[in-house]
């Protein structure tokens, strides 16, 4: 497709896409002579043509097995999340909530976004809670380069590649025997005396001082590789084994408490260790009335504690901050060329993940309102006569009540989460002739995964516990005596509990064929002929969640409701094509064409145009325009709708409500109610979620335009502007979003989806929730600019290489409801219960030292800029005017002991920056962003590798 001469000139920038490393192959290449040596071709994320060099159109930033190493990580979204360009995803910083997988969110446009390849393939879902690829099952010791296409790649690639394409390249090539022996720990001094006050007021417990090495890893890798049969065929295959340990959060100061909302109290839970009830009468028609709704009501030594004095539960120290995980994978890659036109290959890869989830103790939940016997045996003579005084309950009737009780008799409740995947790939490639080159495969891709959710209190259970005459006709049965101070033994509690179970498969089945090749035409202003791939693919995606009767039916009174089932499938039959049009010696025009047959929802065409212009020699200016889809995916289709919870604040809530009481009126609360209803002590609120069958796709126009330069041999660089607009954004306007529009605006639209329970509650038991099932809704806008500069230059005896990469998000607006301008909103710079931290400007910076000798040294400062606080709950970050800036320094050694022994050892947030505070509607987990700032302070890693 391209002459030498071509190469001669495209290379000297592809350094520009590689470790610095490579900045004097670059030198070298563009120095090289015009000859007739044939030179290997490649495919570079973003094209399906063969190439000889690493630059497209698209902007397109790699990430080298050596800076993956450098990094320390054993956990490949981890080193992926530190790039400026991604937002965390499903990471092992989560817990309550959490997949047990690990995602890429590019852009922060969501995961499901981001299309996940491997080796210029797609990696299939991941499980029971995550329809996105689960990274886990790449091998980070096997991986050659980490290519990130930051635009749209629909066309080249099919759906889902909105925000752009990650594709892990493997070493397919890998030669001798390497084995791999690491360990990672984390290392923190507490000393956070902002949260140490609101711990000491609160009478709570945490650590101080040096924690001493938690949250260890181990990790073991080994790979085998290469040729046989006479150099005809070649094979690597590879097995890795990683741990990591448990660590909760009762280990970090700033976590061992949970934040309030405002994030200026230790809040914790109204499901306390001793009880908290909402007390009510029963009218004759059956109904129930609660009188001062907004107070608890306790137990004390002699009966109840009318109203409580700030009983609650602290149940943040039990809570997982980093996940206990235990992961084992093999996997092979075999080539053989019978000829040069049939080159069978084959991929293989199997992984078995298992992690544990575990949160705090279960508890009632004030989930159901229970109808008690004034003359139950539960119940003391002064308790009788205190319902008697306040309610006006007599002998001979009933009460209702709902209750707050934690089960710490019982233990911590966990999710135990497996996967096991497999992936097969076999195809064949090779020459057709001189100019034809062709790939055709077949690829099928399984996850079998489950949650088993244990030690989680059994609605149906505590109905029979806490009516005496219902417990005394069971013989199982043990009373709940739940209004006894400290009656509640182990014994009762381990009766009360259940087990729910989960079990889920996805499977993927794809089989593409394309050609691609020069066409016996050239332009007459052109040196180059025109090249064209053309090509068709079918894809099969299909997945199915069996609940048991349990889950099914919410009986676990901490799931927040019911999860149902799932069956569903798809699939879609494409052609495609892509031209390269060479205009002129300097200029080079390329156009894609994707045509997509979906069985629900019918057609759709995709398209781009790209173009690289040579100004002058060694600068190209670079434009492309890309037009992608996102199909709605199984879960999004089909899952049925079931009532789960969303974090943040109901303003209508509390003593003194946030809004006025004509705005609360708007979302259902009455001018009895305003000022009475109470607010979710853990910010946690009921809302309907689940799918749509009559989704239909995403739409979004990428537009990028950039320059690249090498003014030097030793420098170069890129800036690319870039560009997403996106319409039909399949999701749900947010439920804090919801209540507030409704509030302020009164639209039906809005008002519709709020539905408070008689007591105008949003959170106390089932009945009152905010409707957020999945429509196509909605626009986004995402523009912004990236920066890469490469340097590198001798010193003494050595060489000072170095790398920054840097991300400016420009606009990142949310248009909530299309025509609605009240519902926009800008998250660029900002952070609020709709808005990610997402910083302005972020970047990471590499220097590294590379002696003639057996070692080198490398510094990178990963940087984070501020963003604003949109809001007015979060007293924290209200006196900060939001988070601060964040800095961290990582220090890097590698030593080369012999020909087949080399040590690596380094430390990353050398300076134990601790992650920024958070309130609790802002956390994803342990009051911080968990998994975007580094989350556990100092972390400490070192390898050992061998080769032969």
């Amino acid at each position: 497709m391209f002459t030498n001469s071509k190469l001669a000139k495209s290379v000297k920038l592809a350094c520009l896409f590689s470790a610095a490393s490579l900045v004097g192959v670059a030198g070298n290449a563009a120095a090289q002579e015009e000859s007739a040596e044939v030179v290997e071709k490649i495919q570079v994320t973003g094209s399906r043509f063969q190439r000889t060099d690493m630059e497209t159109a698209s902007p397109v930033q790699i990430t080298s097995d050596v800076e993956i190493k450098l990094s320390g990580f054993t956990r490949i979204e981890d080193l992926l999340n530190s790039l400026p360009q991604i937002e965390a995803g499903q990471t092992s910083f989560l817990s309550n909530g959490a997949s047990g997988t690990a995602s890429l969110d590019l852009r922060g446009l969501g995961a499901s976004r981001t299309l996940v390849l491997v080796n210029g393939r797609r990696l299939q879902p991941g499980g029971v809670y995550s329809q996105s690829p689960d990274i886990n099952q790449i091998p980070a010791a096997l991986v050659k380069r980490v290519e990130v296409l930051t635009g749209g790649g629909s066309t080249v690639y099919g759906a889902d590649a909105v925000a752009g394409v990650v594709n892990f390249v493997m070493d397919t090539e890998f030669e001798g025997l390497q084995m791999t022996v690491g360990t990672g720990a984390y290392q923190h001094n507490n000393d956070n005396d902002y949260i140490q006050g609101l711990m000491d007021a609160r009478g709570f417990e945490y650590p101080e001082g040096n924690s001493g090495l938690d949250g260890s890893s181990f990790n073991f890798d080994v790979t085998i590789g290469g040729a046989f049969d006479g150099g005809k065929g070649h094979a690597v295959a590879y097995a890795t084994y990683r741990k990591d340990n448990e660590l909760r959060q009762e280990a970090r100061d700033y976590s061992s408490c949970a934040l309030s909302t405002a994030g200026n109290s230790c809040g914790g839970s109204g499901n306390a260790i001793i009880p908290n009830f909402y007390m009510g009468t029963i009218a004759d028609d059956g109904s129930y009335d609660f009188n001062n709704f907004n107070d608890y009501w306790t137990l004390n030594s002699t009966g109840f504690e009318i109203p409580s004095s700030g009983n609650i539960y602290n149940f943040a120290p039990v809570n997982h901050f980093l996940r206990p995980d235990e992961r084992f994978s093999v996997g092979a890659f075999v080539n053989y060329e019978i000829n040069e036109h049939f080159n069978p290959y084959l991929e293989t890869s199997v992984m078995r993940d298992v992690t544990k989830a575990q949160i705090a103790e279960s508890g009632t939940f004030f989930n159901e309102a229970y109808e008690i016997a004034y003359d139950s045996p539960l119940l003391s003579d002064t308790q009788r006569s205190q319902l008697t005084s306040e309610l006006g309950v007599v002998s001979g009737e009933n009460f209702v009540t709902y209750i707050g009780k934690r089960n710490v008799e019982g233990g911590p409740r966990a999710s135990n989460l497996e996967h096991n995947q497999i992936r097969i790939v076999l195809g064949t490639k090779g020459e057709i002739n001189d100019n034809w080159y062709y790939d055709t495969s077949f690829q099928f891709g399984t996850s079998a995964s489950s949650a088993a959710y244990i030690n989680d209190f059994f609605g149906p259970r505590i109905t029979t516990a806490v009516d005496s005459e219902a417990c005394a006709a069971d013989s199982a049965c043990i009373p709940y005596e739940v209004f006894t101070l400290n009656g509640v033994t182990p014994e009762s509690a381990g009766a009360l509990t259940g087990v729910g179970i989960l079990n889920g498969e996805t499977r993927q089945t794809v089989l593409t064929g394309y050609v691609t090749g020069d066409l016996d035409f050239t332009l007459p202003s052109a040196d180059a002929p025109l090249a064209i791939v053309l090509g068709a693919e079918y894809r099969k995606e299909e997945f199915e969640r069996l609940s048991d009767e349990v889950f099914e039916k919410g009986l676990l009174l901490g799931q927040g409701g019911p999860t149902a089932s799932i069956a569903g499938s798809y699939s879609v039959k494409e052609i495609f094509s892509e031209l390269s049009v060479p205009i002129l010696e300097n200029l080079t025009v390329e156009a894609g064409l994707r045509y997509s047959d979906y069985s629900t929802s019918g057609g759709e065409t995709t398209y781009k145009i790209a173009a690289d212009y040579d100004v002058v020699e060694n600068y190209k200016l670079r434009a492309s325009y890309n037009r992608a889809v996102r199909a709605p995916n199984v879960a999004e289709l089909f899952s049925p709708q079931s009532l789960g919870l969303w974090s943040g604040v109901d303003p209508c809530s509390g003593s003194s409500p946030q809004l006025s009481a004509a705005q609360c009126a708007n979302t259902g609360v009455t001018a009895a109610q305003y000022g009475n209803i109470a607010a979710s002590p853990a910010a946690q609120y009921n809302a309907v979620f689940g799918g749509n069958p009559d989704l239909q796709v995403e739409v979004a126009d990428t537009y990028t335009l950039g320059l690249v330069g090498q003014p030097t041999d030793d420098l170069n660089f890129s800036i690319d502007y870039w560009n997403i607009e996106m319409e039909d954004v399949i999701g749900a306007v947010g439920a804090e979003l919801t209540v507030n529009q409704c509030a302020t605006t009164g639209a039906a639209s809005y008002c519709d989806n709020v539905n408070r329970n008689a007591q105008g509650s949003l959170w106390v038991g089932q009945s009152g929730f905010v409707q957020a099932t999945s429509i196509n809704l909605a626009g986004r806008q995402w523009e912004g600019i990236d920066l890469s500069v490469n340097h590198s230059y001798e010193i003494g005896d050595g060489k000072i290489t170095t790398k920054l990469i840097g991300s400016y998000m420009m606009t990142k607006e949310y248009d909530a409801i299309p025509g609605d301008e009240t519902a926009k909103y800008d998250c660029a710079g900002n952070v609020s219960t709709d808005c990610f931290a997402q910083p302005d400007w972020r970047h990471t910076a590499t220097v590294t030292y590379s002696s003639d000798s057996f070692w080198s040294v490398s510094a990178k400062w990963r940087y984070f800029g501020g963003v604003d606080y949109v809001g007015s709950a979060d007293r924290i970050l209200l006196k900060d005017d939001g988070i601060g800036s964040q800095s961290y320094l990582d220090l890097k050694g590698s030593f080369e002991i012999n020909d087949y022994t080399g040590v690596l050892v380094g430390v990353n947030n050398v300076l134990d920056k601790e992650p920024p505070l958070v309130g609790g509607a802002l956390s994803s987990n342990a009051n911080t962003v968990a998994g975007f700032y580094d989350t556990l302070g100092r972390y400490l890693h070192a390898s050992v590798t061998f080769k032969f």
